[in-house]
């Protein structure tokens, strides 16, 4: 997802965005250690999207307050 995208969502859908990158992380961190993920890069995309979102959501709040 790129910044552009991230930046048109609304504040809810932003947090929403970050708890589903959140549990996708998970998932992919659990399958990783199990030996069943198939592509180890999708963890670098996951990890890089939730620090996008994060880094955006943090900038929106400094800007609101």
């Amino acid at each position: 997802m790129k910044a552009e995208e991230i930046r048109a969502l609304s504040p809810e859908e932003l947090d929403e965005r970050v708890a589903e990158l959140e549990e996708e992380l998970f998932r992919l961190r659990i399958q990783n250690q199990t030996g069943q993920l198939e592509n180890p890069l999708r963890i670098r995309a996951a990890r890089r999207d939730l620090a996008r979102c994060k880094t955006i959501r943090n900038e929106a709040a400094r800007q609101g307050a």
